[in-house]
């Protein structure tokens, strides 16, 4: 699968999807298996990386939504994001949608509600 909704009007890929205020039932989901995700920082190049991890686990996963093919283009994913938690915020106004072993199942299936899923970690974490 491509990274990336295909561009709309004329911007560039869609890499991060907003979540608040949306809901994803109709929506084909899943799961983007990281060891870390960063943030940037800085207005000059090179930009400050800050990289986030969780403590008690090698690898984390983030909650995304993908799209079949169509006109022409590969399926593609975007990550999910919602507001940042309190290790995130310091860095950067959003933060990618981090869910533990125990949420992967219930992400797929949306049986949990989605405010429940869709949040960021609590800091330190």
């Amino acid at each position: 699968m491509k990274f990336g909704f295909p561009p709309v009007r004329r911007r560039g890929p869609v890499f991060n999807f907003r979540s608040q205020e949306r809901h994803f039932g109709d929506s084909h989901r899943c799961l983007v298996p990281a060891n870390a995700f960063f943030e940037l920082t800085g207005t000059k190049y090179p930009k400050a990386k800050h990289r986030f991890t969780l403590i008690d686990a090698p690898f984390m996963t983030i909650a995304a939504i993908w799209r079949p093919s169509r006109k022409g283009q590969p399926s593609a994913f975007a990550m999910l994001t919602t507001e940042p938690g309190s290790d995130v915020e310091p860095f950067h106004n959003r933060q990618v949608v981090v869910l533990r072993p125990r949420d992967w199942k219930a992400w797929i299936d949306l049986d949990k509600p989605e405010e429940e899923l869709l949040r960021p970690l609590p800091g330190a974490r």
